[in-house]
């Protein structure tokens, strides 16, 4: 009975909440035209905490570049070239198959963590989020003040003051924005070639230049204009997120069961409130980036920065009611007034988010270092020498991953035979290809089918760092 009647409470206040926020986008106005967030500056525990890892992601993105590792960057991702360097480790089309299988683990990781802890990545290490609330919205409160006097000198006229202020606003901006660019495109090419094109000047790397301002550009208007929207309407995350998330998602929550009805404060009657914990005050729409009330629930714009968190928890501290009416929780939990704790559900997801990762890392050190190819010369049959042996020319590629020089040798693993290369001297260059043409040779005696499976190993002096199985042709009995 007193689940039931707890049920029927908790329908009663669901149906207190506003839902016609389903029918339409904060950003956009009922004409279709943008609506134009202004929100108020944060300030609290999760605001401190978002800077810090902000503060730790910049420095890492910013001197990642100049880091080497054996004269090579630590991270590159030159895909004009073809060449991908992950923490020091050198990647070609050959490695595709890892790449691919990456992938698959960071969208199965992507769905796994969403289902379980909700949109966190948003709010919290989205490059995104961070460029925009922790660089140009802390730059913006600096230079056109909080919400009340952003939207004074929005709605002024263009003013002498107006002018200076945009005009000043866009410059730094745009500023921001080209240097953001360099650091992506020392990501593609290099710290080295970009510092070179800078001493080598604009006449000598036009093409480059003006890439690099079109890339700057597009900063420009994301973070100046277009802003929120790249989560809500951009982003596939974003709307994957609607399919990803359940009931049992930890996401940022409004806890309708303590804070409905809401209004304003009231006088106390016999230990109780005449209304929800709620006062109603707005304080969480008002520092909300894409404009939403959390208080509707779960919604297409929430990006989880915790801005609300923040805000809720300062006006309850002033009203003298608990901290977290907005906190992170779900659905199910606030429902049945529970908290959250490291149930099966999170335990199994995050073991598989381990295996996951683990496995990935285990591929990748695991990676050989050269790889090779042999094929028959196309057109070529078998040959009879004058001594009775049989012949076969073969072409090898191989393609050296490593920043190194690789001397390497082969030899005939299954069967007595002699092998001889064309070029003398098989030497691999560092992260480059080489390839050359061999003859196998083999006594007549073991070539006893039409096809004669060969093993062919390739050495790096005594280490074998390849395997090669492949095809003798003979003239068979």
């Amino acid at each position: 009975m007193e689940e039931r009647d707890f049920s029927e409470i908790v329908e009663e206040k669901k149906e207190l909440l506003d839902q016609s926020f389903r029918d339409s986008v904060a950003t956009i106005s009922k004409q279709g035209k943008r609506n134009y967030i202004f929100p108020k500056k944060p300030k609290g525990k999760f605001y401190n905490l978002r800077t810090l890892t902000s503060i730790i992601y910049l420095v890492v993105f910013f001197t990642l570049p100049f880091i080497k590792v054996d004269e090579e960057p630590l991270f590159l991702f030159n895909v004009l070239e073809r060449k991908f360097i992950f923490f020091g480790q050198v990647f070609w089309p050959q490695d595709f198959f890892i790449f691919a299988i990456g992938l698959l683990t960071f969208i199965v990781f992507i769905i796994f963590f969403t289902v379980v802890f909700g949109r966190v990545f948003c709010g919290w290490a989205c490059p995104q989020t961070i460029f925009m609330e922790m660089v140009f919205r802390k730059i913006e409160y600096w230079l056109d003040g909080d919400m009340n006097e952003q939207r004074r000198l929005k709605e002024m006229p263009w003013t002498a003051y107006k002018i200076r202020k945009r005009a000043t606003k866009m410059a730094v901006f745009y500023f921001i924005s080209f240097v953001i660019a360099n650091f992506f495109l020392a990501y593609v090419i290099g710290m080295d070639d970009v510092l070179a094109m800078v001493k080598e000047g604009i006449g000598a790397n036009l093409g480059t230049f003006i890439s690099l301002l079109i890339f700057t550009s597009v900063f420009f208007f994301v973070y100046y204009w277009f802003r929120e929207q790249v989560c809500i309407v951009v982003c596939p995350y974003g709307r994957l997120q609607g399919v990803l998330l359940d009931k049992k998602s930890i996401v940022v929550a409004y806890d309708y069961v303590r804070g409905e009805p809401r209004g304003k404060i009231k006088k106390e009657k016999e230990g109780k409130w005449d209304t929800g914990d709620c006062v109603d005050c707005f304080a969480c729409v008002r520092v909300c980036p894409t404009g939403i009330d959390i208080r509707n629930g779960t919604q297409l714009e929430c990006v989880n920065c915790t801005a609300c968190i923040d805000a809720c928890n300062t006006i309850m501290d002033k009203v003298g009611r608990p901290r977290g009416l907005i906190r992170y929780e779900s659905e199910e939990n606030i429902a049945h007034s529970k908290k959250t704790k490291f149930n099966w559900r999170i335990s199994a997801y995050s073991f598989v988010l381990l295996l996951l990762t683990s496995a990935l890392v285990v591929m990748l050190v695991t990676r050989d270092d050269v790889d090779a190819r042999v094929l028959r010369t196309a057109g070529q049959m078998f040959q009879t020498l004058p001594d009775g042996r049989i012949s076969n020319l073969y072409n090898i590629k191989l393609v050296n991953k490593t920043r190194k020089e690789i001397p390497v040798t082969m030899r005939l693993e299954n069967m007595k035979g002699e092998i001889t290369v064309v070029q003398k001297d098989m030497v691999v260059p560092k992260e480059s290809y080489f390839q050359t043409s061999f003859f196998v040779k083999i006594e007549r005696q073991f070539v006893v089918k039409r096809k004669t499976p060969i093993v062919l190993g390739v050495y790096q002096g005594d280490k074998k760092i390849e395997t090669i199985n492949t095809t003798f042709l003979g003239p068979g009995f």
